[in-house]
């Protein structure tokens, strides 16, 4: 399994950006389809956005669509998120993950066998 560590949550206020990265380790991911989940408390575990392995194709939840945007750079190993009028609603822990294999799509949590630890969005309305 490819090791994924987040980093650039952090607080912020409504109307703001962040971006978010993710840095692989332990195998390379430009084969692997690579996503960002979000779980806000009492929530179930979110898609917000993927890219496949070249860069080609992305997807976009409703929520996030024409706010947030997603992209890779397979030459260092790592993903990126860019949030952009951020809401109060989108505060959360926000997760990147790899599918259980490569080549593969999916939009369900359980075919998603490598995670980050998350990092923390706050955003104050």
């Amino acid at each position: 399994q490819v090791q994924l560590v987040e980093s650039g949550g952090g607080l912020v206020q409504a109307g703001g950006s962040l971006r978010l990265s993710c840095a692989a380790s332990g195998r390379t991911i430009s084969t692997y389809t690579m996503a960002w989940f979000r779980q806000a408390p009492g929530k179930e575990r979110e898609l917000l956005a993927y890219i496949s392995w070249g860069g080609s194709r992305t997807y976009y939840a409703n929520s996030v669509k024409g706010r947030f945007a997603i992209s890779r750079d397979n030459a260092k190993n790592t993903v990126y998120l860019q949030m952009n009028s951020l809401k109060f609603e989108d505060t959360a822990v926000y997760y990147c993950a790899a599918p259980l294999k490569p080549f593969y799509t999916s939009t369900y949590v359980p075919d998603f066998g490598s995670w980050g630890q998350g990092t923390q969005v706050t955003v104050s309305s």
